[in-house]
């Protein structure tokens, strides 16, 4: 097990997860954030069963950063109740593991 992480979080337009991968990027909360257009999900939400297009955010970073990539996450996101999933790294490329390491800075 290692202290990376994997964090997934769907976004309602490309332009939404642009803007949040950006800040991850920028606040140096996540060494890389893919956004993968084109997600179509179906949820139950409020009593009903929907359907909609969305946009997903998979996001790199360390388990001590979570706490304030979740909040940044949080504070730009425009859904109500948005997904903030975070997903251990248990193993990976020794080089890859490092490079995350040493681009994801604690906030002080």
């Amino acid at each position: 097990m290692t202290d990376k992480i994997v964090v997934l979080s769907a976004c309602s337009s490309e332009e939404e997860a642009g803007k949040i991968a950006e800040a991850l990027i920028a606040k140096r909360l996540a060494a890389c954030v893919n956004v993968l257009p084109g997600v179509r999900s179906v949820y139950q939400w409020k009593g009903a069963i929907q359907r909609s297009r969305e946009v997903l955010l998979i996001v790199k970073s360390t388990r001590q950063a979570f706490p304030a990539l979740r909040a940044e996450l949080l504070r730009l996101h425009s859904y109500e109740t948005p997904e903030v999933l975070a997903l251990p790294i248990v193993d990976g490329s020794e080089g890859y593991l490092d490079w995350i390491g040493r681009e994801v800075v604690l906030p002080s």
